[in-house]
């Protein structure tokens, strides 16, 4: 019993002793904590945010703004917006604006079509025209450059504020063609008799912007005429034919396999020159079209192995995934054309069956320097009688031992057959195939529409391709078709083609490195998906492509403010076929609020007598009066329309009556709030030390009023609410970002934050507070506006310091103060970015990258939540290879303008004569190869965080390596602040700090393939001119030209929505 006891009391001492240890520990943290009392965090956030929303509600006037609305509830009728019936309404708005437009398309290519009859071809013709590179320059004596003449050039606002000569076209000429070549000159000559035709739709139609036509010959002839700049080597490479424009209107969709000899014989400058080949035959091709590149030897080589058999969308990512593959390619063995020939005809066939792909025209491109027969054996057992494969040749080099065998493939199928010397000629050869596929389009004389995302273009000529003329529709036209004020704040309108591409959308970058204001390559070929990401199975996406009309719902994560923040939410997407295009309409409406809208009534006497404060302007970009119907009313501004249309001095002004009414009762109810502003401006004792800068208001009409508490020049930000600050204020598809965050904020409660600079620093000092006014107290009221204030930072950061002083103590001694080294005190928004700091450089910082092991430890205990986003807009720094020999190779105009010109060209051909062309391919030009950065598109993933409403209040402990970091977080009242004191004596360098820096997702050589392979939904073209038995299939070259035939055709007319 004695050894029993003696071992509890052992063990107990041990027990005793860990337990004291243990609770030594303890008592260290829980001290630790009680330096941050939470009653005391509690004081000074309770203190803080009664002093902050007072200034707030009292300088911004909300609670007059709110009470005055409440004054008119009984007044005002509020609805449920039927989403099919608005997006059914706007699609039919758009129909009548694109019918208008080809209108004035069909009246140019009549017009065309007249002239062009009626002109003789004049081998000797003469004729002096505006050249659009050359006008109103001079030689060194002062005298006018031929072709140079004067051209007078005003500035219109309507053109973006380029100088422009409204009455006059003038044409420009590609710089690798002669500007005096007969066939230019007869052509620039007829087609002068457009000009009266443009100068007529200008004014049928003021709305209209850029008018052309594209000629067959090359040049471009452009209304209104303008100047061109060569760039910085002097070169002007556009060619109107290779826009996709021009090749879309020319020929119908199509199935291509492109075949590239890479034996032996092909090695040193006809590899290079047949790579250039192929890359031009790329540029060709746009969405509607199919490929597949392969190369050939004594076996078949696929330039992208994973697509073994099958073909590929040619959208622009395709097309540079296949472009970076020919590098690899490289010259060996012995060519198998016929084991090439029957891949090929069977990849088309068995392609074809699949319902996939143009389901139209088929074609063979050959690019190769020889073949020693004429395989009709194969073309027999494939293509004949029917010849529904035409194929191409291209005949690499300056021999002509195999020509006759090329030509004669090309000519037995419905082909054409060119030779390409020289990397000069490459693209003037390639294109020839084009008017080979444009004869069924010209002989059926149909008047089918064919539309892209990019141009409207038609013509018609005698057999052959004369050309394509049309207009630009500039994005802004649709948007003004579309009542914003009907959609709510978040709600939007977007469009889509037919496969599935982005025609408008608010969340489409078509720009980046701001500033710069850089093009992306792909902005033309975003896909619905990769903006509505949430919606994983395209349910939307396969809906509109495929022309229904429906409703669809789901929860977005829509970002803002530059894409550091995000808003959750609900929203019901509506959609329909815009009839007569390719293109289908969709309306998102957020539940809640963006689901209602209100109508309020006011006399006009009563509502114009309000617009007259000077303080008062409307929503530039949105269209209350469609000021473009008349010359003289593009000068004035929407609310200068408004004025004169409600008294009468203006009958001929188009205008919506409803939003008028709307912002007539607008600018009554918040008209008081002018009076109450001025009164706190005039009373000096207010705002003494001018820490309130501006107070603004706006209302769901696209209303506004500013007040300034300072003097203009004494404005921190002085580009806020102006024009330059387009997230801030009323546009096209958005409401201001201040306007959109208060309205997510509880009723009653400010919003605030800080503007992000778009610097690598953030030199922000002002903070912006807003709060929504809603009509009535639940969420199906719609909320009718938005006030707030601008105050200087430095302003607002005192009082947060004067209220972090603040003690419950009688004896005024605080046993805690913010003060304190011990401690750090913040203050962050609702989205983690802090506002307060002692570090002022920490200011505009995410709290994840200060504090990471607090920001870890509150997404832990969920006082924050992390949401993952998807950007698949992106642009990525990477390094790539680069090679100035081979990019002069690469390009025709570097190699067209090479300093010795036919002293070079000489040189080349007498290498390839003598086989020397790997010795000058390798020595002559070696690459000099260097790493470069450069900017591509790319997918990427980042976080953005968002607290949890429920959570008030919260503390925590961290463990360290060797300490306990304990910390407090307590909400501000009435805002979507959070005021955290951590403590500082304990130092948690183990855990990583958080980040919202984007991270590019990588795709690795199996998911590489599977994108590749898959193809979403599109929907085809409904016409097709694939054969036309009129054909005349011996015009398959080795001839000067094409003749024309008798028949007069309409060729296919083009609506663009992107301009150049």
């Amino acid at each position: 019993m004695a050894e029993n006891l003696n071992l509890l009391r052992a063990f107990g001492g041990v027990f005793f002793i860990f337990w004291t240890a243990f609770n030594t520990a303890l008592v260290d943290v829980v001290g630790s904590e009680q330096q941050i009392p939470l009653s005391v965090v509690k004081l000074w956030a309770s203190a803080f945010g009664g002093e902050i929303k007072s200034i707030a509600a009292k300088y911004s006037g909300s609670q007059l703004l709110q009470k005055k609305y409440k004054e008119y509830e009984k007044d005002v009728a509020i609805e449920e917006i039927d989403g099919l019936q608005l997006v059914k309404k706007l699609a039919k708005n758009m129909e009548e604006m694109f019918h208008k437009k080809s209108e004035a398309v069909r009246r140019l290519v009549e017009a065309a079509e007249d002239a062009y009859l009626k002109h003789e071809f004049d081998a000797d013709l003469q004729y002096e025209y505006f050249n659009a590179v050359l006008i109103n320059e001079r030689d060194e004596e002062g005298n006018y450059l031929e072709l140079g003449k004067e051209f007078i050039l005003v500035p219109n606002d309507h053109f973006n504020n380029l100088p422009v000569n409204i009455s006059l076209s003038d044409v420009q000429v590609p710089t690798n063609m002669y500007n005096k070549d007969p066939a230019i000159v007869n052509g620039v000559y007829w087609s002068e008799s457009l000009n009266k035709v443009f100068v007529d739709n200008f004014d049928r139609d003021p709305s209209l912007i850029w008018q052309y036509f594209g000629s067959a010959k090359g040049f471009f002839r452009q209304y209104p005429g303008i100047k061109w700049e060569p760039d910085e080597n002097g070169v002007i490479a556009f060619d109107c034919r290779n826009r996709k424009w021009y090749i879309q209107a020319a020929t119908s969709p199509k199935d291509v396999v492109i075949l590239v000899d890479v034996s032996g014989s092909m090695k040193g400058l006809r590899l290079t020159i047949a790579k250039q080949t192929v890359s031009s035959i790329l540029d060709t091709l746009g969405d509607d079209d199919f490929f597949n590149i392969i190369a050939y030897n004594e076996e078949l080589h696929y330039v992208e192995p994973c697509l073994n058999g099958t073909l590929v969308q040619a959208d622009r990512a395709n097309k540079e995934h296949f472009r970076e593959h020919l590098d690899k390619l490289f010259a060996k063995g012995i060519g198998m054309l016929d084991i090439a020939l029957n891949e090929a005809f069977n990849m088309l066939n068995e392609f074809n069956h699949t319902g996939q792909g143009s389901i139209c025209s088929q074609a063979i491109m050959l690019i190769t320097d020889g073949a020693v027969d004429t395989y009709d054996t194969i073309f027999a057992k494939y293509n004949w009688p029917d010849r529904k494969v035409r194929i191409f040749t291209y005949l690499i080099g300056r021999e002509a031992a195999f020509a006759d065998n090329l030509k004669w493939m090309a000519c037995a199928n419905k082909g054409f057959f060119t030779q390409i010397s020289t990397l000069a000629d490459v693209q003037e050869n390639v294109m020839e195939y084009l008017h080979v596929l444009s004869r069924p389009k010209v002989i059926d004389q149909e008047h089918d529409v064919v539309w892209t995302e990019a141009y409207i273009d038609s013509t018609r000529s005698k057999g052959i391709l004369l050309g394509v003329v049309g207009t630009d529709v500039p994005v802004k036209e649709l948007l003004k078709t579309i009542p914003k004020y009907k959609l709510g704040i978040h709600g939007y309108a977007f469009a889509i083609t037919n496969n599935g591409y982005i025609l408008t959308h608010p969340e489409l970058r078509p720009l980046y490195e701001e500033g710069k204001k850089r093009r992306k390559p792909n902005y033309s070929s975003v896909d619905l998906s990769e903006v509505e990401w949430e919606d994983r199975d395209d349910v939307l996406r396969n809906a509109m492509v495929n022309r229904k009309t429906g409703k669809f719902s789901m929860e977005v994560k829509k970002t803002v403010d530059k894409g550091k923040r995000v808003l959750v939410m609900t929203n019901d997407y509506y959609y329909t076929d815009i009839k007569g295009t390719p293109f289908s309409l969709g309306v998102a409406l957020s539940r809640g609020h963006g689901k209602y809208f209100f109508r309020g009534n006011v006399t006009v006497e009563e509502g114009l007598h309000d617009l007259e404060h000077p303080d008062v302007s409307l929503a530039d970009e949105w269209s209350y009066c469609n000021t473009d119907l008349h010359p003289e009313h593009r000068q004035m501004t929407q609310l200068e329309a408004i004025k004169r249309y409600l008294t009468g001095k203006e009958p001929l002004l188009q205008c919506d009556k409803e939003l008028i009414q709307e912002v007539l009762f607008d600018a009554v109810v918040s008209a008081p709030i002018e009076a109450y502003w001025t009164s706190l401006a005039l009373n000096k004792s207010e705002n003494s030390d001018k820490g309130v800068e501006v107070a603004f208001l706006g209302t769901r009409t696209g209303l506004s009023r500013i007040n300034l508490f300072v003097g203009p020049e004494q404005l921190t930000n002085q580009d806020f609410l102006t024009a330059e600050d387009k997230e801030n204020i009323f546009n096209a598809d958005h409401f201001p970002l201040w306007y959109r965050r208060a309205a997510e904020q509880i009723p009653g409660s400010f919003v605030y934050s800080i503007p992000f600079s778009t610097e690598t620093a953030n030199k922000s000092n002002v903070v912006t507070a807003s709060t929504a006014i809603q009509l009535l107290d639940d969420r199906k009221s719609p909320v009718v506006a938005a006030v707030g204030i601008q105050m200087k930072l430095e302003f607002f950061q005192r009082k947060f310091w004067t209220a972090s002083r603040q003690c419950a103590s009688l004896d005024g001694r605080c046993a805690i103060s913010c003060d304190d080294e011990t401690i750090n005190c913040y203050l962050i928004d609702n989205n983690g970015f802090i506002l307060v700091s002692e570090d002022y450089r920490q200011t505009g910082y995410f709290f994840g990258e200060v504090e990471g092991a607090v920001m870890n430890k509150l997404l832990t205990m969920g006082s924050f939540k992390r949401i993952t986003l998807y950007d698949y807009q992106a642009m990525c720094r990477t390094n790539k290879e680069s090679s100035d020999s081979a990019h002069s190779l690469l390009d025709p105009y570097n190699a067209f303008f090479a300093a010795v010109k036919w002293i070079m060209t000489e040189l080349v051909l007498f290498l390839v004569e003598f086989n020397l062309c790997s010795w000058w391919h390798s020595d002559l030009t070696a690459k000099a190869q260097r790493l470069k950065q450069t900017l591509e598109p790319c997918d990427t993933e980042y976080p953005a965080f968002v607290s949890e409403r429920t959570i008030k209040e919260t503390t925590g402990n961290i463990a360290c390596d060797d300490c306990f970091k304990s910390f407090v977080i307590q909400q501000i009242p009435s805002s979507n602040l959070f005021m955290v004191v951590v403590d500082n004596e304990c130092f948690c360098d183990s855990i990583p700090p958080i980040t919202m820096a984007p991270i590019e997702i990588r795709y690795n050589e199996s998911l590489k393939c599977e994108r590749l392979k898959s193809q979403k939904i599109r929907r085809r073209p409904e016409s097709c001119h694939g054969f036309h038995p009129e054909e005349n299939a011996r015009e398959c070259g080795g001839v000067s030209g094409l003749s024309a035939k008798p028949s007069l055709v309409l060729l296919p007319l083009l609506l663009t929505i992107f301009s150049r």
